[in-house]
């Protein structure tokens, strides 16, 4: 496991990240994947979903096409400075029209794991928070 510090808010967490997801950013540096669809007795393929990855291989976008266009854009964002092993503190998701309609922010166990994911109207106003908890089998 690599493990560094991130700082959010005026506060520090250590991360884990798996050697795994290391690897997986490592193979998807600069790269962009394109999903396509082709409905049943058609041979007529259409853009489904469009996801962008930075020179780190970390996810920075995703898009979700429908048949009018761009149904729905997310876009994530990671601590200023961070390397591969960074994990999301921020997505902000945007509509058809490329408005702002939620934004997340998201804090995470020493271990890695998901915390709580806050979740803000575009005024940044709080609308809820979810909070993850870790059960681990006996």
């Amino acid at each position: 496991m690599v493990m560094f510090l991130l700082a959010i808010g005026g506060w520090a967490t250590a991360q884990t990240v798996s050697e795994a997801t290391v690897i997986k950013r490592e193979n998807r540096k600069g790269m962009t994947v394109k999903e396509w669809n082709t409905q049943a007795g058609s041979k007529r393929a259409f853009l489904d979903h469009v996801t962008t990855y930075d020179e780190l291989g970390r996810k920075i976008e995703e898009i979700e096409y429908a048949s009018y266009g761009q149904k729905s854009r997310v876009v994530s964002e990671y601590p200023e400075g961070s390397g591969v092993e960074a994990k999301v503190v921020r997505e902000i998701e945007y509509n058809d029209r490329d408005k702002v309609v939620r934004i997340r922010k998201f804090e995470y166990n020493e271990d890695g794991s998901k915390k709580r994911q806050l979740n803000y109207y575009p005024n940044g106003k709080l609308e809820s928070v979810k909070t993850f908890e870790v059960v681990f089998k006996e």
